[in-house]
């Protein structure tokens, strides 16, 4: 009952917004992408059930567990999206919750913004990441360090300063600095 109307729920966005809805058919030729119903269960069992509950109010446990009842409705869903190019309002909510940096807070400058967003749409999110990540080259750019594994902002300030203190080894050069501050 609830999973029948979540279903109609984000069919029925996908309607409201002038796109057809029906059940996953083959891709078109120029469909990139159609999701198996094979990775979106693999994808809902590998959901921490420890996450917070989006505005949904889907825990993260009951994706996880019923993982093999939810698969061809989310497998529905995703592809609908996909093949529409549109994204169901119900999968773009998003609530944001004030959480203080520190335990004494004085004045709103003591919290910071986190945004929690429906689990199955950090699902949904996952599987086109997936899929994207198969369509880039082997070997990026050795200097590319955002959104990479095992990469961090620490990496880019050594290599950064390796490489500047490299140059500097050469007679007459300089390294000119910039430092952006937010």
């Amino acid at each position: 009952m609830i999973l029948e109307k979540y279903h109609h729920h984000c069919y029925g966005k996908l309607a409201q917004n002038g796109v057809t809805v029906s059940k996953t058919t083959p891709p078109s030729d120029d469909q990139v992408l159609c999701l198996t119903a094979a990775d979106v269960r693999k994808t809902l069992r590998r959901v921490d059930p420890q996450k917070a509950t989006g505005p949904d109010n889907i825990p993260a446990r009951v994706l996880r567990e019923c993982a093999d009842q939810l698969t061809d409705v989310f497998t529905d869903i995703f592809n609908i999206s996909l093949s529409s190019a549109t994204v169901p309002t119900c999968l773009k909510a998003t609530t944001i919750i004030p959480v203080p940096k520190k335990s004494s807070v004085s004045c709103l400058n003591d919290y910071r913004p986190v945004a929690l967003t429906p689990i199955i749409m950090k699902c949904f999110e996952r599987l086109v990441m997936r899929h994207i990540k198969t369509l880039l080259p082997p070997s990026l750019d050795p200097l590319q360090f955002a959104y990479c594994p095992n990469r961090s902002t620490d990496d880019t300030i050594s290599t950064t300063l390796h490489l500047a203190l490299t140059h500097l080894d050469n007679r007459d050069t300089y390294v000119r600095n910039a430092v952006h501050r937010l």
